[in-house]
This record gives structure tokens, C-alpha cells and sequence, in this order.
């Protein structure tokens, strides 16, 4: 498994903000979603204003043909918080969609997907990977794959102490101590910073008293 620090994908995100494929890797990071579900969202299931969006269907590659089907699991059929600096990226897309849309002649819907091409054909999963391996080896980054955006997200969150159960629920795990099993790569650091966070609580910032 790889992953960037924070600083690389911020970095990343920087260079690559014209491309027309920058909301869908902008949401797969910010998320932790998987790469069938970011392709499965519509317009529908976000809540622009409540700053959160419902996971309830992904896009397949099924013998090369694209297929939308319904999350298979209850954990990974969730709700997932958002925050104002990617909705503002949801709302900007928007706007360009609704523009392809009429010059297209196309009646904008709800149902619509948030993410495909101008004429409303879903995307097909490997051209989104493609695209992102792309754009990776473009850019002065270490090479990861499109799924460890959520290995990343979840990393940079565990780092910062975010709890692991709310980690969890995030990428639609099916269970908190799946979670640990996939990123106990990074428990003894987190053990060592919770050694010095007791410390520096109780006593006051840690000196050595040998």
C-alpha cells in the first residue's frame, strides 16, 4: 500500500484544477470513497447546503461494459459528511455541467450523474484510473494508484487522531477492527503519540526527568 502525505496531495490537487476530471479525484480524496461510488453518485444524493451526500450506488466494469448497480453492503450504503471546500468544488462542477447540458439541449435532472460525460453516459471506471495514473506520473509525486487516494485519506485522518470507529464509517467499512487490520502500518507512531499527548496532559509538557 502507498500513500502521500498531505503535503503531496495538496500539492497534486494544485496541478491539475482545469482538468475536467479534477471534482472526481478532488471528491475521491476528500472522502475516502471508492472509486465504482464517486462514479455512482447523483445529483440527488447530496445535500449541497446539510454539507453531506448518500452513498447508494456504484458503477461497475462488468466484461468492459458499464453497469450501475445499488452498494452491495449496508456499511457501504452511508452518509458521508462533507465539508465547504468541497462542495464548493460540487457547485462549480455543477455550474459547468448545466451549461454542457443546454448547449447539449439536455434537461438537466436530479437523478442525473454528478460525474460523466457532457451527454450523461457514466464514465467508465478504468478510463477514471487511467486518467488518474496520467495525471500521477505528470506531476512531482511519488506513483500511487486511484484506490490509494482512500488509503491516503484514511491515513492523514488516523495521523491526526481522528477516531478510528469515524474513520470507519467514512469509507463504509464493516467494522471498526477492519479498519485497524488495513492501516496498522501506522499504530506504533499513533502509540507513541498518545504516549506524549498523556503526558503533556497531565504533567505539563514532557521534559526528562532521568
Amino acid at each position: 500500500m502507498k500513500v502521500w502525505t498531505a503535503e503531496q496531495l495538496r500539492d497534486f490537487l494544485a496541478g491539475i484544477t482545469e482538468h475536467r476530471m479534477y471534482p472526481t479525484i478532488y471528491l475521491a480524496a476528500s472522502t475516502g470513497m471508492r472509486r465504482g461510488e464517486v462514479l455512482g453518485i447523483r445529483w440527488e444524493d447530496i445535500d449541497l447546503d446539510g454539507l453531506r451526500l448518500s452513498v447508494r450506488n456504484s458503477v461497475l466494469n462488468v466484461a468492459y461494459a458499464i453497469e450501475i448497480s445499488e452498494v452491495k453492503t449496508d456499511t457501504s450504503r452511508r452518509t458521508v459528511d462533507l465539508e465547504p471546500r468541497t462542495v464548493g468544488v460540487l457547485k462549480a462542477w455543477r455550474r459547468t455541467q448545466l451549461e454542457e447540458r443546454v448547449a447539449l439541449g439536455i434537461r438537466p435532472a436530479d437523478d442525473s450523474l454528478v460525474f460523466a460525460d457532457p451527454d450523461g453516459t457514466p464514465i467508465h471506471p478504468d478510463l477514471y484510473s487511467q486518467t488518474f495514473d496520467r495525471l500521477v506520473a505528470a506531476a512531482d509525486v511519488p506513483r500511487i494508484r486511484l484506490h490509494d487516494l482512500r488509503h491516503t485519506h484514511a491515513t492523514i485522518l488516523l495521523k491526526e487522531g481522528v477516531p478510528a470507529k469515524v474513520v470507519s464509517e467514512r469509507l463504509g467499512h464493516a467494522n471498526v477492527a477492519f479498519t485497524m487490520s488495513v492501516y496498522q502500518f501506522i499504530l506504533p507512531g499513533m502509540q507513541a503519540d498518545a504516549a506524549h499527548i498523556f503526558s503533556n496532559t497531565v504533567f505539563g509538557e514532557s521534559q526528562d526527568i532521568s
